[in-house]
């Protein structure tokens, strides 16, 4: 039987599947379909300082192969997460990430410093959050602002830090190694990329965002490409995600050099998506004679 195990940053997952951010709340429903225990971890919905209601709806919109999200990170704050849904998931022996979203660095920093005196296991920044006193242009869009904010969260944080960059820049790479240089003990990519739909009759569009962002089975080839370029750029773990619906689509990302993936929009789909490609990964190791699934990161032979 081939090890499933990944060690990130000194946490052992028992495998390398992650439910991401936003796609699985904090594992409470799903909870009714499987034991989480399984996972390999759990990246619990994106958090921020205080409660936040989320986007006017509409708020979804499907699109060929993937779908459209404007939710706006709404979500019961900071406080609520570690008094009220963090207990109940140290309690189903999975591996927990606390996702963090801000629109100033002061919140980042306040909760960087809350959750590292909690029991979580490591902390998710999200970058793909406008930064209000930047006149609203996203942190993770520039080295500069990426490097800020990661040095910022890095001097208050004690737990694994993993930086999720976002798509919609003109080089992930550059991006990554400035994560990197700034202190990031890892990398998460691709989050969504931004997108429109239109309703051709009322000429509006359908979210009420105008915006959302677009994920799912879509945008696959993109995140491959840019886990790729990331994982040849840095030398801290990337963990790669961004349309994994398979268990195929999974050891495709780790061949570019993921150490372990993140599974979202599938979860919509179908409930036992990560389910099914933990255990075709599993399959696939053994086939392969793999003594470990970490034998694959990184393994693309280009021409």
């Amino acid at each position: 039987m081939s090890d499933m195990r990944v060690n990130l940053c000194g946490v052992t997952l028992k495998n390398p599947v992650i439910t991401a951010s936003g796609t699985f709340g904090y594992g409470m429903e799903y909870q009714e379909f499987y034991p989480i225990s399984r996972l390999g971890g759990i990246s619990c919905k994106g958090t921020t300082l205080k409660e936040r209601p989320g986007n006017p709806a509409p708020r979804i919109a499907e699109t060929p192969a993937g779908m459209l999200n404007s939710v706006g990170l709404q979500n019961p704050g900071v406080d609520t997460f570690l008094t009220t849904y963090l207990p109940w998931l140290k309690q189903q022996d999975i591996v927990v990430i606390a996702n963090i979203a801000g629109n100033t660095l002061e919140d980042y920093a306040a909760m960087a410093e809350r959750l590292s005196d909690s029991a979580v296991d490591m902390v998710e920044l999200n970058i793909s959050c406008p930064n209000v006193k930047q006149g609203g242009v996203n942190f993770g869009t520039s080295c500069d602002s990426v490097a800020e904010v990661t040095r910022l969260v890095k001097r208050h944080c004690t737990k694994p830090l993993m930086v999720k960059l976002t798509p919609n820049v003109t080089s992930i790479g550059d991006i990554a190694a400035s994560a990197e240089d700034a202190g990031a003990d890892m990398l998460s990519l691709i989050n969504t990329l931004a997108g429109m739909r239109i309703d051709i009759r009322t000429r509006r569009p359908i979210l009420y965002n105008n915006t959302g962002g677009l994920s799912g089975p879509a945008v696959f080839p993109v995140a491959v490409r840019m886990v790729r370029e990331v994982y040849k750029r840095v030398s801290v773990p990337v963990i790669g995600m961004g349309g994994i619906s398979t268990w195929e689509d999974a050891v495709e990302m780790m061949i570019a050099g993921a150490a372990a993936v993140q599974v979202g929009t599938a979860n919509f789909r179908d409930p036992y998506a990560c389910i099914k490609i933990i255990e075709g990964m599993e399959e696939f190791a053994q086939r392969s004679g793999l003594n470990s699934i970490t034998e694959l990161t990184g393994t693309l032979q280009e021409w």
